[in-house]
């Protein structure tokens, strides 16, 4: 799951009925108004299914299910949902997270084999969600197979309750570009759908999410998920001890600019160990944020490519974030830590 904590810096996004009200005022003159289905024809057509042609590519585009829409409440998972003899990190049960601190955590060579624990059952959590993805599936459906699994190998999903977040993954649609809620919407042929999945074990958390073609998906969108892919693992290359962390934006900016596409700004990479979220920040556009990597250092890389412009939207649920203009984003994300010689990725 992408860090919110560089929102707060750019205090770029806006709630999706912000943009709404936006529209009607610029639909208020005709030399700026354009034809456009308005949001009940949006939710009609994604109700029966209808593939959207666009200057993007032939998919669905999503809109919120209602604008009445607010962001669940804090709600600590049962013991059914996860039994008792679950370890839990410490926002299971209030759904607040502890405060970051400065430093960034040197972890030991005990602490990142338990964290290496923790990333397989994600990496393996994340494959099992993959294998679903099909057309007729619902997000819900993965996101109950998902979390089942989690559990059965001993692990706490760490999303579930996380802020309040109600589900074990998060599962992203098209033009959603993180933090989306699984629901009961089936995929459609041609959508493609990103995955994030982050599991607690042994006192670490480990976090992965990669993007998925759901039946024949347009030359567009596959164009995009493999230069987002391509990104990561360029990123991934640069790493190192003593390299430092601005690095990995200018090493993934200077490949994806020039294909046209943008890098979302708003959210980032981040440390994580026995923290959900912590420092370092790894943004991934070009960039001058200080710190250098230094052994035992552990963080997350997870560029979130898209074909138009990046800002996102806050939906109602206080959760999803879709781009603004519409077009498809994609992700892809692998925990690693640092090395004497390099990295090691850990949900490989």
């Amino acid at each position: 799951m992408p860090a919110r904590t560089a929102l707060n810096r750019t205090a770029r996004l806006v709630s999706y009925s912000q943009q709404q009200n936006s529209r009607r005022l610029l639909s208020t003159s005709a030399a700026v108004s354009q034809p456009r289905l308005s949001l009940r024809s949006l939710l009609q057509r994604q109700q029966h299914g209808a593939v959207r042609e666009n200057r993007f590519g032939q998919y669905s585009r999503l809109v919120p299910a209602s604008l009445a829409a607010r962001k669940p409440e804090p709600r600590e998972p049962s013991f059914d949902s996860v039994p008792h003899h679950i370890p839990r990190p410490p926002y299971a049960a209030t759904g607040t997270p502890p405060h970051w601190q400065c430093q960034i955590p040197i972890l030991t060579a005990e602490e990142i084999e338990r964290m290496r624990t923790a990333s397989k059952v994600a990496r393996d959590a994340l494959a099992l969600g993959g294998s679903m993805v099909r057309p007729g599936v619902t997000t819900e459906e993965i996101d109950d197979e998902v979390h089942r699994f989690i559990v059965s190998r001993g692990g706490y999903p760490s999303c579930l309750n996380y802020m309040g977040f109600p589900k074990a993954i998060c599962t992203s649609v098209n033009n959603v570009i993180a933090h989306g809620i699984p629901d009961s919407r089936k995929l459609a042929d041609g959508d493609f759908i990103n995955i994030d999945v982050t599991v607690y074990k042994d006192g670490f958390h480990g976090d992965t999410s990669a993007t998925f073609a759901v039946g024949q998906v347009d030359e567009a969108g596959r164009d995009l998920m493999a230069a987002t892919k391509e990104s990561l693992d360029l990123a991934i290359q640069a790493c190192g001890p003593g390299v430092p962390f601005s690095r990995i934006g200018e090493t993934i900016s200077s490949f994806i600019l020039p294909l046209g596409y943008s890098i979302s700004e708003e959210l980032t990479g981040h440390g994580l160990g026995c923290n959900f979220h912590q420092n370092p920040l790894i943004y991934h556009h070009f960039n001058e944020e200080p710190g250098v990597m230094q052994p035992g250092m552990a963080f997350t890389i997870e560029p979130i490519v898209c074909q138009g412009v990046p800002t996102g939207i806050q939906w109602p649920d206080g959760w999803t974030i879709s781009t603004e203009d519409g077009g498809r984003s994609a992700q892809y994300e692998h925990s690693l830590v640092v090395t004497e010689n390099g990295v090691d990725v850990l949900t490989e």
